[in-house]
């Protein structure tokens, strides 16, 4: 029965997650749902919530949902699931977005782990894909060295600010290595982060940022 509703889950999101720019399409999906999975290794927890959760994470993401419109929670009401699982997958992506250093702590492990997974692949090389192409989709500038990184700010404030991609990092992508919940997923993080201090230090170099 779990594997039908994922697999009836997994139909339905791909489909929304094909629209998404290359920041967060399908592909984005596979790879979270593989550091999940490797996360899963190490932890005592609740696969099927953790997968589901990853699947679901971001169809209802501000950054692409049209107004009016809840594409989780009507995937999730046509998997006619008990309402107490449909609570913890739920409760689960609630915890995963970063907003601007404003997000919802992940409690129970299989929080912990859809976080650490999703966050994961923000960092290290994908992760830095990842920001150039969100960038190059809202036409910001691919880096600004005199453009100060935030260090308090609000969800609203996080979102329409046109930052420049690299300034996306000092305010984000270098701050997950340390925000990171399992210990696989610590582990993880610490060979990209320190590649992407590596590629920020050549894009320096190679531009007016020269140190």
């Amino acid at each position: 029965m779990e594997q039908e509703k994922f697999s009836q889950c997994q139909s339905e999101v791909k489909k929304i997650y094909e629209q998404f720019d290359a920041s967060h399409d399908w592909q984005h999906i596979e790879r979270v749902m593989k550091n999940a999975k490797t996360i899963l290794e190490q932890e005592e927890a609740d696969a099927f919530i953790v997968e589901l959760a990853v699947l679901l994470h971001d169809v209802s993401d501000p950054k692409y949902r049209k107004p009016e419109e809840n594409l989780e929670q009507d995937i999730l009401g046509r998997l006619e699931l008990p309402d107490a699982q449909r609570q913890r997958v739920q409760e689960v992506i609630a915890s995963v977005s970063f907003k601007g250093g404003n997000g919802k702590p992940a409690t129970s492990i299989e929080a912990k782990i859809v976080q650490d997974a999703d966050r994961l692949d923000a960092i290290g090389a994908i992760g830095i894909a990842r920001a150039f192409a969100y960038g190059g989709a809202k036409e910001r500038k691919l880096y600004d060295w005199n453009e100060k990184a935030r260090t308090e700010m609000t969800e609203q404030e996080y979102r329409e600010a046109q930052t420049s991609s690299v300034t996306h990092f000092y305010e984000k992508l270098l701050l997950l290595k340390d925000q990171m919940t399992t210990e696989t997923g610590k582990q993880m993080a610490e060979e990209r982060h320190e590649f992407m201090l590596s590629f920020l230090e050549q894009l320096q170099t190679e531009t007016d940022g020269n140190k």
